[in-house]
């Protein structure tokens, strides 16, 4: 197993080799982006309502007005009617983000998520071999292996009998996408289907089951009725229930395909074979939101801004996010060809070679106001080489003559949790950093930092809504501490630890949800966040998500948060 943090996100930053990022729980290190609607299917659709048993919610903060959440399900529903999943699924997450604790939008917000996971798991590669690929025996051992983790890591105690109905829900919902019809489906009438469906719910219906063993005997038989009814192989049946099952534990435990598996380890140590961009569906378009610098992209020409419209031939409009990075990731030192297109210009073709790219953690480090000698730099990821490249920083700031810092978490979704530990143990003393408590005892941990090698440094950090994780332990640690001045606004509020247990068939793996963290001072942060001591009001942010940065006191800029952050810096030399 490996411990780390997960994001606000969740799909991989760096999933296919590319940065592609996108609006769900549970993918690590990545931002917030929306995601083109899934294909509407050509065979009619059988009729499917959300789960009755939607995942547990956390006590709310907020409540919504009720006309205010009747026009927002209203807008909802609406996407739904057109199978704009990834769309809906984007609206109602950002709304129980902000609101939690309202049953119709949570309820509404899983219906969405299981219809966007089908078209997700069959653009990528590695999970459509496994389909086609495995035994019976084998796909049973799967959701064997995953239902035994669950039972032995889990944060909670886990209810199988909710766990297998999430199961038969994603079911039935694949079997209105036309993405999984295509692959397993073909030729089948709708009208077979409907009485699958009617036998299923039946079945459901009449069982209690108490146990993963009963859940997995209540998983083949399913698999069995699939195969008599609809001729569609037991492998495809018992995937849908595993993934349904773990997408159902909380947002962010999920299945691992082979290929994000290998995707995630690549993340971790902070490296890939790619073209070094960051992507956003947007407008039929895939919009570059940041091009990694020493990357192929960027030797190409390739800037933050720019638009990929077409990929290998293919017109980008028609295509998810997932296919075409599917599309865009190959091996080291073969070639992509594409079409980009540049505001107010015609489309160049490209061609930009796929090589290795290492990713840093640390960026723009500087010193931002030499007068009052405050340095700066951008906290982007939790990974391996964090702590080191953040060494090579100070070093180099302090060789510059920084008299104060100002660490940038803004956008930065976590990561390691030894990472984020680490990085706070620089500036920290002594003391706990941040503890965890799960249902196991071997979850429960103390980390503490060590007196050697402290920065003394006064410290500014800049938070916003999508600092998470390991960036919020940071922040939460410094400000128990009183070590630093948070500037800008409320973190993203993700509180828990996932664990990452590769499966024994099928190089899958499993992130389960291990864990809850907490504060020095034994606050929480799930739902809850970090409240920063000066907040900034920000109308909106660049395109490309990264700023300009002010070289002197006179030449301030249209970063709100970054000049707040400055000035409070000004003031901790002043003072001194």
């Amino acid at each position: 197993m490996m411990r780390l943090r997960s994001s606000s996100r969740s799909a991989l930053a760096l999933l296919f080799g590319v940065v592609v990022s996108f609006g769900m729980a549970g993918s690590t290190m990545a931002q917030q982006v929306r995601i083109p609607s899934i294909v509407q299917p050509s065979l009619q659709p059988v009729q499917v309502q959300p789960p009755l048993q939607p995942v547990q919610s956390q006590p709310t903060h907020a409540v919504m007005a009720g006309t205010e959440l009747a026009e927002l399900l209203d807008k909802g529903k609406e996407l739904e009617a057109q199978r704009r999943w990834a769309e809906a699924f984007a609206l109602y997450e950002d709304a129980a983000r902000k609101t939690p604790g309202q049953p119709d939008l949570e309820r509404r917000l899983d219906f969405a998520k299981l219809h966007f996971d089908v078209g997700r798991r069959y653009a990528d590669s590695s999970f459509r071999k496994s389909v086609a690929t495995l035994s019976d025996s084998e796909a049973l051992e799967i959701y064997s292996d995953a239902a035994a983790k669950v039972q032995s890591h889990y944060v909670q105690n886990p209810d199988w009998n909710r766990l297998v109905g999430r199961g038969a829900a994603a079911l039935e919902v694949a079997l209105s996408e036309q993405t999984f019809v295509e692959h397993n489906l073909s030729g089948v009438n709708p009208d077979r289907m409907s009485v699958f469906v009617g036998e299923l719910r039946k079945q459901m219906g009449q069982r209690s089951i108490r146990s993963r063993i009963e859940a997995r005997d209540a998983v083949w038989n399913v698999a069995h009725l699939a195969r008599l009814h609809l001729g569609v192989q037991p492998a495809a049946t018992i995937l849908e229930f595993t993934t349904g099952m773990l997408g159902g534990l909380d947002e962010y435990s999920t299945f691992l395909t082979s290929g994000q598996l290998a995707d995630l380890y690549s993340q971790i140590e902070g490296n890939f074979v790619g073209l070094g961009v960051e992507l956003k569906a947007n407008e039929g378009s895939l919009l570059i939101v940041n091009v990694i610098h020493g990357s192929p992209a960027e030797a190409a020409g390739i800037k933050s801004g720019d638009r990929i419209v077409e990929v290998g031939g293919r017109s980008t409009a028609d295509l998810s996010t997932d296919a075409a990075a599917e599309l865009l990731q190959g091996v080291e030192g073969s070639f992509a060809q594409l079409m980009v297109a540049t505001a107010d210009e015609a489309p160049r073709a490209l061609t930009v070679k796929r090589q290795h790219v290492d990713v840093p953690s640390v960026d723009d480090v500087r010193i931002i106001d030499r007068e009052f000698g405050v340095g700066y730099f951008k906290l982007t990821c939790f990974q391996k080489t964090t702590s080191r490249d953040l060494d090579a920083a100070l070093w180099q700031l302090h060789r510059e003559g920084m008299r104060s810092l100002v660490i940038d978490l803004r956008g930065n979704p976590g990561g390691l949790l030894t990472s984020g530990v680490e990085v706070a143990d620089k500036f920290i003393e002594q003391g706990s950093i941040v503890s965890t408590k799960g249902r196991s005892p071997g979850e429960d941990f103390n980390y503490t930092a060590q007196r050697t090698g402290t920065w003394r440094v006064p410290l500014v950090v800049l938070i916003d809504g999508d600092s998470a994780s390991a960036a919020e332990i940071l922040a939460g640690a410094l400000r128990d501490y009183h070590r630093a001045t948070l500037v800008g606004q409320r973190s993203y509020g993700k509180g828990s630890v996932q664990g990452i247990f590769p499966l024994s068939t099928g190089g899958a793996g499993v992130r389960l949800t291990t864990a809850k963290f907490y504060s020095p001072l034994g606050k929480p942060f799930a739902r809850v966040g970090v409240e920063p001591d000066v907040k900034v009001q920000v109308a909106a942010k660049p395109i490309d998500g990264r700023i300009a940065i002010p070289v002197s006191a006179s030449n301030a800029n249209g970063d709100a948060i970054l000049n707040a952050g400055l000035e409070a810096a000004r003031q901790q030399v002043a003072q001194r």
